[in-house]
């Protein structure tokens, strides 16, 4: 276990949406939900990728971005956490790029008073066509570079956002860590061959819990998300899920737990090639 890996077990939070096109009834939806997990114990609370907008018009997150450290959708998170006295995983919000028709879809962490203690830009855009099924993030997102790890109640915890979730790489340079979390809005269709298995995978090969807050049902613009919600533990066991629909999915995150998992399967330190 990482030099943070809390004593005692601390509860966790992921929570499901099906976010549409109008950003205040969306938040007003999450804060809700953000409410119902700190009610039920929750210290640390994770929101999906794109909470605040989908739309069909993909130039809509542009005209919402915001710069690092001002603007509405980071005041939101961070009232919520201060208010609820939770650590703040802030799905994914649209922040200044380099390139004026951009945004990066960035993770902010907000802590118990309301202070931006991380940032993880995410990195691997997704790209996907089958039929008349078409996705292209890199037309309106500027991917990230760097890998963000910080601590938290939970202990050493790294970002990771949906399309992450396929390159086992960024997990590893992670370190030791004993808490993943990924936010996800995951397509029906890559979602029901795949999702499962790879957030179980990563769980497993890096012996630590795994939270995936997820985007989950049929949104207002047609498009249709994956959701299956999860928390997972180090040994690949699924400890609470949502398949659809805004809900809280809770777990408690159990130090004992990963230690046990990685003295009787010592795999990170058997590791041989970086």
């Amino acid at each position: 276990m990482s030099p943070q890996t809390p004593s005692t077990p601390v509860r966790i939070a992921a929570i499901q949406t099906v976010s549409g096109p109008d950003v205040q009834a969306n938040l007003e939806i999450v804060a809700g939900l953000i409410a119902e997990a700190a009610a039920g114990g929750a210290r640390l609370v994770a929101l999906p990728e794109y909470f605040p907008l989908i739309s069909n018009d993909e130039a809509a997150k542009v005209r919402i971005r915001e710069t690092e450290g001002t603007g509405p959708l980071q005041d939101f998170l961070a009232d919520a956490a201060r208010r609820h006295g939770v650590w703040l995983i802030g799905g994914t919000i649209p922040l200044v790029a380099d390139a004026d028709d951009k945004v990066r879809n960035t993770t902010l962490v907000f802590d118990e008073q309301g202070r931006q203690v991380a940032r993880y830009d995410k990195v691997h855009l997704f790209g996907f066509q089958r039929g008349e099924e078409r996705y292209d993030e890199a037309v309106t997102i500027e991917p990230g570079s760097t890998v963000a790890c910080f601590d938290s109640p939970a202990g050493r915890t790294g970002l990771s956002v949906c399309y992450d979730l396929r390159f086992p790489e960024l997990f590893r340079a992670m370190g030791e860590v004993d808490l993943i979390v990924l936010p996800a809005a995951f397509t029906y269709t890559t979602g029901r061959a795949h999702w499962e298995v790879l957030l179980r995978a990563r769980a497993i090969e890096n012996q630590c819990y795994l939270m995936a807050p997820a985007q989950g049902g049929r949104h207002p613009s047609g498009r249709v998300t994956w959701g299956h919600t999860m928390i997972i533990d180090p040994w690949g066991e699924i400890l609470a899920c949502r398949d659809e629909g805004p809900g809280v999915v809770i777990a408690d995150l159990d130090p004992a737990r990963i230690a046990a998992v990685r003295e009787s399967l010592p795999a990170l330190r058997h590791r041989c090639l970086d």
